[in-house]
């Protein structure tokens, strides 16, 4: 492909990006990954340099923007490359003229940057949210140690503060190597790993990963248990939970029980675990604004009309949980976001309705303490951007 022919090719992938974000279809990444089975012309490197393109242009947009065109033309005045390549040659785009439209920059929308400032993050917080992010894995505790990998793996760097963590360079094919297949590593943001410990997960426990999805927390868990006790692995999308028994075998996992729920009978089903649990996590459904550096385009996805119902179903789950937690037990809670909407305000708001409960400080302490819990943000910490919260049921 030709420089012009790559600038058409992101421009058209941006289209059906936009599109997506306004009507809740796929994410970008199976948009890219589509758009080029179609097109075996492309080499590696044409795919990597459009792909490259694209979250160029989807970072420096704060609001969605008009059309892919407009992205492209707003990265073109930034980037005297990009722009060379409007010239209307071949298969590439045509020149740019001075008055056409250019998409808006930013950070997100004017209401999420309030929101985000309102939360309490500066500038300089807010503007990492949409840097790159790096490629962190978690080593499996039950099948090998960091210091062993890090023998076999040396362009491997230990993470600054989550002891089994590992970081690599961006674009590492983790899921190609011989320690992925032998189970020795898991694909885990080093932030995530700190928020999961945040459990304190012991042998022999009886624990509930309510939220599990496809189960990166759930073996990190299951890791800390060294296979002792009972851990239920609960979601309600099957074909994310369907994802976790392979990778718990890989992983040498055995104390995994999964269940898949169905939404609005969650309680009955759970009916056998109810004030059993020694302790139970919910890595609650969220905005994501602390994964941005990962899916920049979910900044174009949320509405205040989406985030009032991500906050119904976070009360939903908080509920059930803690419905499972036996006397004294815990409760951990976590988003993915940096909106105190749907971080210590839940929190507040569940203590409110349940006086009983109490919060406690995350152990081992992490982050940054922020207002009922803890919260980390990629420019604070270089890590994805959490809140997470200790709540104890009483006695």
């Amino acid at each position: 492909m030709t420089p012009g022919a790559r600038t058409q090719a992101a421009i058209e992938l941006l289209d059906e990006i936009v599109a997506a974000a306004a009507s809740g279809g796929a994410a970008a990444d199976t948009l890219i990954a589509r758009y080029f089975a179609t097109r075996r012309y492309a080499g590696s490197k044409d795919r990597r340099a459009v792909r490259e393109l694209v979250y160029a242009a989807i970072r420096q947009a704060g609001p969605a923007p008009a059309s892919g065109r407009a992205a492209m033309v707003a990265l073109a005045d930034r980037d005297p490359a990009v722009a060379e390549t409007f010239d209307g040659a071949g298969h590439g785009p045509t020149p740019i003229s001075a008055d056409e439209p250019r998409a808006e920059g930013g950070i997100a929308p004017a209401w999420l940057v309030e929101a985000l400032t309102a939360s309490g993050l500066d500038e300089r917080q807010q503007a990492a949210q949409v840097d790159r992010a790096p490629l962190d894995v978690r080593v499996n505790s039950l099948a090998t140690t960091r210091e062993a990998v890090l023998e076999q793996w040396p362009e491997a760097q230990p993470t600054a503060t989550a002891p089994l963590g590992l970081r690599l360079a961006s674009g590492t094919a983790v899921e190609q190597s011989d320690l992925y297949r032998a189970g020795l590593v898991e694909v885990q943001d080093e932030g995530s790993q700190l928020v999961g410990a945040a459990l304190a997960a012991k042998p022999g426990e009886w624990l509930v990963d309510l939220c599990a999805g496809a189960g990166g927390k759930t073996l990190q868990i299951a890791a800390a248990m060294a296979n002792q006790g009972t851990l239920l692995a609960c979601d309600i999308d099957r074909a994310r939970l369907q994802r976790l028994p392979p990778r718990a075998e890989r992983a040498g996992v055995t104390v995994i029980e999964s269940r898949l729920l169905n939404p609005g009978h969650e309680v009955e089903m759970l009916a056998d675990w109810a004030g059993k649990a020694d302790g139970v996590l919910i890595d609650a459904p969220c905005s994501g604004t602390g994964t941005w550096r990962r899916n920049p385009e979910a900044r174009w996805r949320l509405t205040p009309e989406r985030l009032t119902r991500l906050r119904a179903m976070q009360d939903h789950v908080l509920e059930i949980g803690s419905g499972l937690v036996k006397p004294g037990g815990r409760l951990i809670y976590i988003v993915c976001s940096l909106l105190d909407a749907e971080g210590t305000d839940q929190v507040a708001a569940f203590l409110s309705r349940h006086s009983d409960w109490t919060a406690e400080p995350v152990q081992p302490a992490i982050g940054t303490a922020h207002g009922l819990g803890h919260r980390l943000d990629p420019a604070t910490h270089g890590t994805d951007g959490f809140f997470v919260a200790c709540l104890r049921a009483p006695c």
